[in-house]
């Protein structure tokens, strides 16, 4: 089965840069399907559970009657890049995309710690399984993808390695949060977590830097890995200095016998401030390719 921008139009040949030469590049992405009257393409606010407080997203529900595979975007740190085209392009290829905001972060209320942001994506899921929810989004939770931007990559590791009920995962950039704590001396650390992390409530950068370093050798990649190894991955990397930890996850995948995974490497800053194109195209492509497999 084919998705929504393959029906609309026929995906054009241009060549992108940081994708194989002439590589088809998905309708969605650059072009805006023709409306749908009767079942149109429309916006949700959500407000959803999670230790004793609910987090904002906002879903971005399909066009047609659905139900329509989802698409669970998670944000860096802070995550100030949202990658929101990236978000309509999937919802273009007729996914329905939704994207949370941690506890404490922009605007949801609660405390901001690295481990309720692990907790956080549980219930986001746990939600959109939920059969009214599902309903009222017109989803089907049994084709449900996760993804995420740096932080957010390491988010989408640790819960795709024990939650085996998703069709996939998507990582972007992703930066190994465990890793992280466990290689830099505590006033580094610090100084890490104190840069543009206004949008965060109730933490402070000690508070961050001493969360990683006790839980990190529990939070690695290497400890995600051999949950990994028949989920259907895509590992995305950059020329951001974070790419060696998303190679090392891939080959501990493929050396443990995984064979789901998929990697692509752009030479682009982490936020792929000059390559978003390249980087809407290369996932919607993924996920085409990933729901029309039997």
């Amino acid at each position: 089965m084919r998705l929504t921008s393959l029906l609309i139009a026929t995906a054009l040949i241009v060549s992108v840069p940081g994708l194989s030469l002439a590589q088809p590049v998905p309708a969605s992405v650059i072009t805006d399907p023709v409306p749908d009257a009767k079942f149109p393409a429309r916006l949700e606010v959500v407000h959803i559970p999670t230790g004793g407080v609910k987090i904002n997203g906002i879903a971005y529900v399909a066009q047609g009657p659905g139900p329509h595979p989802v698409f669970v975007f998670f944000h860096g740190l802070p995550g100030n890049e949202k990658n929101l085209d990236l978000v309509q392009a999937v919802r273009r290829a007729g996914w329905t995309a939704v994207a949370v905001n941690y506890r404490g972060s922009w605007g949801s209320p609660g405390s901001y710690r690295f481990a309720n942001n692990l907790d956080d994506a549980k219930a986001v899921l746990a939600y959109l399984r939920d059969p009214a929810n599902a309903k009222a989004l017109g989803i089907d939770p049994a084709k449900m993808v996760i993804g995420g931007h740096s932080m957010g990559g390491w988010v989408v590791a640790h819960t795709a390695s024990k939650d085996h009920g998703l069709l996939g995962a998507v990582m972007i950039s992703a930066g190994d949060m465990g890793t992280i704590g466990l290689g830099l001396p505590r006033p580094a650390l610090v100084e890490e977590m104190s840069q543009d992390m206004d949008s965060l409530a109730d933490v402070t950068p000690a508070i961050m830097a001493d969360e990683l370093i006790k839980n990190g050798e529990g939070w690695t990649f290497a400890k995600a890995a051999p949950g990994l190894g028949q989920t259907q991955l895509f590992v995305l990397t950059s020329d951001d200095g974070l790419a060696d930890q998303s190679d090392a996850l891939s080959k501990a995948i493929k050396d443990s016998g995984g064979k789901q995974i998929k990697t692509l490497h752009v030479a682009t800053d982490h936020s792929w401030s000059d390559h978003r194109i390249a980087l809407q195209a290369a996932v919607v492509t993924w996920l085409e390719d990933l729901i029309a497999k039997p």
